[in-house]
């Protein structure tokens, strides 16, 4: 699956002539910043051209498809940005318009880089020997207990890096099948776990909620409704614990204050004292990152 960007701009632009822009100024680069790879895909679609254009921290490499349309569109795909412009647009205004948008560009470009390495990685990791990650630690899979069930050979919810789940599957096993036999055992463990850290929160809050249940979500690690209902993304099992109390605490939160006003993070620093540094960790993951796909 691609992660599928896109910006729009000059929507509303008529078609009339474009005036020359005024020369831009050297862009110097900034140092020590960390480079995201832009580079020219192995073939290029008929009627496309490669580009590059230096921006203030780094140049970005780019498709460029002319079309009939009325405006100036960015997307981020598979191969990398793809700028779709009307046929009039010059290639200084473009430029600009990539210059004036590098951070968008260059924040898209990385998670969607990230996405591609993580999900090959994940690949070579359902087999014999692979690890994936468990309540923040790395477990190992082992195979070939065909006629055993799946049993995971460590303390259930304090797992420690190197503990082996052992599955009930041929050595040989295809990835697929050793990779939906994983996330079962996985959905299973978070069903528990989740569980109970919900009761032991809804305890000190004094709170109830009608039902909860595992997602899939791809954008959310959880959502509370206000009827409620509590939804909590079965892939925060591969974090630590910490992490995932701060997500159940959240949502929770959101039965008294369904916003993210100074009361509702009052509520959140009443039942999880100290919750800043998961919320700065989860902070920087996203659903869709996940190796684990």
């Amino acid at each position: 699956m691609s992660l599928f960007e896109q910006l729009e701009l000059f929507s509303e632009v008529s078609a009339a002539p474009v005036i020359p822009s005024k020369p831009r100024a050297p862009i110097k680069l900034a140092t020590d910043v960390a480079v995201i790879p832009t580079v020219r895909p192995l073939s290029l679609a008929a009627g496309t051209r490669w580009r590059e254009v230096r921006a203030s921290t780094q140049t970005i490499g780019f498709v460029l498809q002319r079309s009939r349309r009325k405006s100036i569109g960015l997307t981020i795909n598979d191969d990398g940005l793809l700028i779709t412009a009307p046929s009039w647009v010059g290639l200084s205004q473009i430029d600009d318009v990539v210059i004036e948008k590098s951070r968008w560009i260059l924040d898209k470009l990385s998670v969607s880089q990230a996405r591609q390495a993580q999900m090959a990685m994940a690949h070579t990791r359902w087999q014999d020997g692979g690890d994936i990650p468990y309540l923040g630690n790395r477990i190992i899979l082992r195979l070939g207990q065909a006629q055993a069930p799946t049993q995971f050979l460590g303390s259930a919810f304090a797992p420690v890096d190197g503990d082996t789940l052992r599955l009930a599957l041929p050595i040989t096993a295809e990835h697929g099948r050793v990779r939906d036999i994983v996330h079962a055992w996985l959905q299973h463990q978070a069903q528990a776990w989740f569980d109970l850290r919900l009761q032991h929160f809804l305890s000190i809050s004094q709170l109830q909620i009608k039902r909860w249940r595992l997602s899939s979500a791809a954008t959310r690690w959880g959502s509370c409704n206000s009827d409620g209902n509590i939804m909590l993304n079965w892939r925060l099992i591969h974090f630590e614990r910490d992490i995932i109390d701060y997500v159940v605490v959240h949502e929770i939160a959101h039965l008294r204050e369904m916003n993210h006003s100074k009361n509702f993070w009052r509520e959140v620093g009443r039942i999880l004292p100290g919750f800043e540094r998961a919320r700065n960790i989860l902070r920087q993951q996203d659903p869709a990152c996940l190796p684990l796909l």
